[in-house]
């Protein structure tokens, strides 16, 4: 099978010819962490000290949002980033949203979502779930969907550049290796296989050599 990337070294590609935009595209990768991390205390504070809530209600929304966003993450990736299109056009809007990282997997800048597409997102699921759930139970719902993104950016930013002895985490190191280097029509899930596993998009590893 063809492989999908052109560099494996910690370098870079332009993407837009505009230097605003340019900007818009890299970060680094402690800004998801500075940006999340207050947000989901705040959520969590609000949940339990200011919300009509049980702190059994607060913890089940909390880690319900946390299973949640697994099932988010590997839709996304499967069905939004892995989308292909023939326009040449659509071919550009792939390589902006994914695309680029398959060809440059280990461009540091371009590991973790940039603020530019985080904050829209992440304001959409929260209009999304406050209409399912209300305003009430949205809070700690979405406090443990935060954490669950925040993980995965920094498990993302982790694979690919941390050097991983925990046979935990080199198995998840492993299975999106796999999904850069061998087969990158499965191996959806970043932070956890489970839907996968589910789906059928796991790897069987008898049948493909191991990468490092």
């Amino acid at each position: 099978m063809k492989q999908n990337y052109v560099s494996i070294k910690n370098e870079s590609v332009r993407m837009f010819r505009n230097d605003f935009l340019e900007s818009l595209s890299k970060v680094h990768p402690a800004v998801p962490l500075i940006l999340y991390i207050p947000l989901i205390i705040y959520l969590g504070y609000k949940s339990l000290a200011e919300l009509n809530l049980s702190v059994y209600s607060a913890f089940w929304l909390f880690f319900s949002g946390l299973f949640v966003w697994t099932f988010t993450e590997y839709v996304l990736h499967r069905f939004v980033f892995h989308l292909q299109f023939k326009s040449q056009l659509g071919q550009r809007i792939h390589f902006i949203f994914h695309g680029v990282h398959h060809d440059y997997p280990n461009d540091a800048r371009r590991l973790v979502m940039p603020p530019s597409a985080s904050i829209p997102l992440s304001a959409l699921f929260y209009l999304l779930f406050s209409l399912v759930l209300g305003s009430i139970r949205v809070v700690p719902f979405f406090a443990g969907f935060m954490l669950g993104y925040l993980v995965y950016d920094m498990m993302h930013y982790a694979i690919h550049h941390f050097r991983i002895e925990n046979r935990y985490w080199k198995k998840i190191k492993e299975h999106h290796m796999r999904h850069h280097f061998v087969d990158s029509t499965k191996g959806f899930g970043v932070s956890s296989a489970l839907w996968d596993v589910v789906a059928g998009t796991d790897y069987d590893s008898g049948r493909h050599n191991k990468t490092a």
